[in-house]
């Protein structure tokens, strides 16, 4: 129980720097310069859902990459025929391959060497090794290029890089301060913008094409008549004139391998220089030999950027842009011409964004049900141990400074969910303190003195917290890999608040108490609690209603099954794809004129659900057919037709979710569940028995069935933040079983005679109060949340309700039944396979 001196300096620096660490959050930006030598991490970030902002999921189309590369390669070989004068109708595309018929053997013999060459090394896009991106093969008179599995992973790559860059620079157009942009996965891109709420604008620029392409104008064409065919009238990006440009690619602008922002060295005006790869150094040194003096148009995203004037031929495969531009502008022109030659479209396959209003109403809703839920649980901890209680209370508070300080020094984003798990984390921390309280006035009744029964109380008290803490973890660990956004962040501040709350009440919280006693030089701990002493052990035979209760139970899991299939779950758009959209009034709403001037759109089936006394309301429709055009348009309409019904409409909330991203959604948080229960099987296996961990598995699964029903029979959204629910119920759970198992475990090695029936009833006995006091204070954390806690975590806060009165009701009536029905079984198995049994049975 001693503390060393070495370990109590630590314990005050580890608070000290917690301290500091979270003082920033409460500091104005101004003092927070003024100190930031003194201060050693930044403020938490806060996410979109509590500042409000965008959030955009992009992927990179890898089919049109690939249509895009078999186009180009298509174009090469023509101009390989055409030099060769083999006809050009011998090379089409068929299937994933180009495809060259050609009789003759000679002219095979001419053009496949120049073709073998077309292909280009994996080096030359910047990654990997030096592989040839395309694979040559012949049979009998068909020469066959197909692209190799490699080149198109590399393509790939390159193309998602290019994509950061062009978003980068419209992003930039938009004017969003401190964006978020980074690569998700291998085809991916995140965009995160604060403080933008209608990303229409920066949707349609980021889900274009933006390919860049090199063009001849036709200078014989008027831009004010209609233009001729093979000629397109194209807008200046900048200078608003309009140009004849010719539709046939001069250059693709894959062929550009860099570009340069610079100064001429005899005028010293701003200019680019431009360098391409080998095949477009060829092709731009016969268009400038052949076009001296003619405009060369670079186009991006159907404008054209600059129309140089050819002056001469250019054979080195570089060539300068000079205009009247600035120097800034050259610069912005040359990360254009470096990052504009994206081979396929980018697609959005989720958007979210969230008013300023809406995120400040969260950020109020979390601190105001986070302080209640604290202010509860502490009249908990002091209604229950008095002096020890505020030990206890001192520990969590610490627990929260510790969280939130992490939670900085990682830099993670603080959500609302974020801030749901550390109100919960502060429940579940209470728990410790419960367990070694319990612990402690157990050795005071059996005589120990106040040394002892801290010693033996900790140390018993333990191994419990442990396995309660790992099988709790399991859940959240698998909640962040599978887990995306603010669900994430849920994991992230749970597994956080699950390792510091072992720390505060393993090493803090025991100082405390042994300080404690040397000071008051105490013989003996009294544990008392405002409603006077606490009751004896308890003497119910829970075993003997067994058939009564899991009757009970198996009733209402097989219910929850049939309300599963019907009426089914109200799944959330995160699993079925669609528009969502939340707005509000100053006045109370008319959903049936809302709902007529919606109708009217044609857009499918539209459900309204209104909230916030009337005053607000929720909009959802079915995904609409076709690309992300056409949610664009879908979701302006719909806001048009609520502005209309709605005069003083404020949007609080939008959401697209493409099919892509809610199907791998789905996958993923079901497989969490999955994943999450048989670590857990296998864990408790290894520190029990067999019997036991799918004693827990059973329970548990009970457990989640009735979940599942409390969904179904109230339609709350089944979202991402129900599979958090669904995870942070299993991690309580087996928690709440784990305890009581311990107890068995314990009682088994000392009462070795003792019928296994009598010893659950007592071990139940011994722990019933603690299964209690935890539930009531992580109920206490979680009813506020539920009340005051906003729509976003609705959907986890009154499941989490339910669910721990479910899974405290299963540790007492349905966990002890189902292991001694196991025990007794395997007992007659092993019985029926002894030796004895078979020569009776003879």
């Amino acid at each position: 129980m001693r503390t060393s001196k070495w370990a109590a300096l630590a314990y005050v620096a580890i608070t000290l720097f917690g301290i500091l660490a979270v003082l920033p959050n409460f500091l104005s930006s101004e003092t927070q310069q003024r100190y930031s030598a003194f201060l050693p991490v930044k403020p938490v970030t806060l996410g979109l859902d509590l500042r409000g902002g965008s959030h955009l999921v992009l992927e990179v189309d890898a089919a049109g990459l690939r249509r895009a590369r078999l186009n180009t390669l298509l174009d090469d070989v023509r101009g390989v025929l055409r030099g060769e004068r083999v006809p050009v109708s011998s090379a089409r595309i068929a299937g994933d391959t180009i495809q060259i018929k050609i009789a003759d053997q000679a002219d095979r013999d001419k053009v496949l060497p120049k073709i073998q060459e077309l292909a280009v090394p994996a080096g030359a896009l910047g990654f990997g090794t030096a592989s040839a991106d395309t694979e040559v093969t012949t049979a009998d008179d068909t020469i066959t290029i197909k692209q190799t599995e490699a080149g198109l992973s590399e393509r790939m790559t390159a193309a998602v890089d290019q994509s950061l860059e062009i978003i980068r620079r419209r992003v930039d157009q938009v004017g969003v301060a401190e964006p978020l942009i980074q690569r998700v996965g291998s085809d991916r891109i995140l965009v995160q913008l604060p403080g933008l709420q209608d990303p229409t604008r920066l949707r349609q620029l980021l889900g274009s094409t933006a390919q860049m392409s090199f063009h001849m104008l036709d200078q014989t064409v008027d831009v004010t008549q209609p233009a001729p065919r093979g000629v397109d009238i194209l807008p200046g990006a900048n200078d608003g004139n309009r140009y004849p440009v010719e539709s046939r690619i001069a250059i693709s602008g894959e062929r550009l391998a860099d570009a340069k922002a610079g100064f001429n060295q005899q005028t010293n005006e701003p200019i680019v220089s431009f360098t391409f790869d080998a095949q477009g150094a060829r092709q731009f040194a016969e268009i400038t030999r052949d076009n001296v003096g003619r405009p060369f148009a670079i186009v991006l995203d159907g404008k054209v950027l600059t129309a140089p004037v050819i002056r001469e031929p250019i054979v080195g495969g570089q060539g300068q842009i000079s205009g009247n531009f600035t120097a800034q502008e050259a610069t912005v022109l040359s990360a254009l011409l470096r990052s504009g030659a994206l081979p396929a479209p980018l697609t959005i396959i989720e958007e979210r964004s969230v008013g300023p209003n809406l995120g400040s109403d969260s950020i109020r809703m979390g601190i105001y049900t986070g302080l209640a839920g604290f202010i509860a649980v502490c009249v908990m901890m002091l209604s229950l141990y008095t002096t020890w209680g505020v030990v206890a209370i001192l520990g969590l508070i610490l627990h929260t400074i510790l969280t939130v300080a992490v939670l900085a020094m990682l830099g993670s984003t603080l959500t609302l969910p974020g801030i749901a798990g550390i109100i919960l984390g502060i429940g579940m921390a209470v728990d410790a303190n419960i367990l070694i309280n319990a612990r402690i006035r157990e050795e005071t009744a059996g005589g120990a003195g106040a040394m002892k029964a801290l010693d033996v109380g900790f140390g018993k008290a333990f191994a419990t917290i442990v396995d309660g803490n790992v099988t709790t973890l399991v859940g959240t660990v698998l909640l962040f890999m599978f887990g995306t956004g603010p669900v994430r962040g849920f994991a992230i501040t749970m597994m956080i608040g699950i390792i510091i709350s072992m720390f505060t009440s393993i090493t803090v919280v025991r100082a405390l108490m042994h300080e404690l006693v040397i000071r008051q030089k105490l013989k003996k701990i009294e544990i008392h609690s405002i409603i006077g002493k606490v009751p004896s052990i308890p003497t119910f035979s829970f075993m003997r209603g067994r058939f009564v209760a899991i009757g009970m139970s198996a009733f209402l899991s097989i219910s929850s099954v049939i309300l599963f299939f019907h009426p089914g779950l109200n799944y959330g758009i995160d699993f079925v794809g669609g528009i969502q959209v939340e707005a509000t009034s100053k006045q109370p709403l008319q959903l049936a004129s809302i709902r007529s001037k919606l109708e009217d759109l044609n857009l499918g089936e539209v459900a309204l659900q209104d909230f916030d006394q009337g005053k607000a309301v929720l909009v959802r429709v079915q995904r609409q057919e076709g690309g992300e055009a056409q949610q664009t348009v879908a979701l302006n309409a719909i806001k048009a037709a609520v502005a209309e019904a709605i005069p003083d409409a404020t949007f609080e909330r939008t959401e697209v979710v493409g099919p892509t991203i809610s199907a791998e959604l789905a996958r993923s948080g079901f497989l969490a569940v999955g994943l999450a229960m048989l670590a857990i099987l296998i864990y408790i296996w290894w520190r029990f028995e067999w019997h036991f961990a799918v004693g827990a598995i059973v329970t548990l699964l009970l457990d989640i069935t009735k979940m599942i029903g409390f969904f179904a029979l109230t339609g709350i959204d089944f979202n991402l933040t129900a599979i958090a629910a669904v995870l942070t119920l299993i991690g309580y759970s087996v928690n709440d079983k784990v305890v009581v198992y311990d107890r068995m475990r314990e009682n088994l090695r000392k009462y070795k005679t003792m019928p296994f029936s009598d010893l659950i009833d007592l071990s139940i006995n011994q722990v019933i109060m603690r299964c209690i006091f935890t539930s009531v204070a992580i109920l206490a954390s979680l009813v506020p949340m539920a009340i005051w806690g906003g729509d976003p975590v609705k959907p986890f806060a009154w499941p989490m309700v339910f669910g721990v009165v479910v899974a405290t009701t299963s540790s007492i009536y349905i966990g002890g039944p189902i292991l001694l029905f196991l025990s007794r079984w395997w007992k007659d198995r092993e019985t029926a396979r002894a030796p004895g049994a078979e020569v009776a049975k003879s």
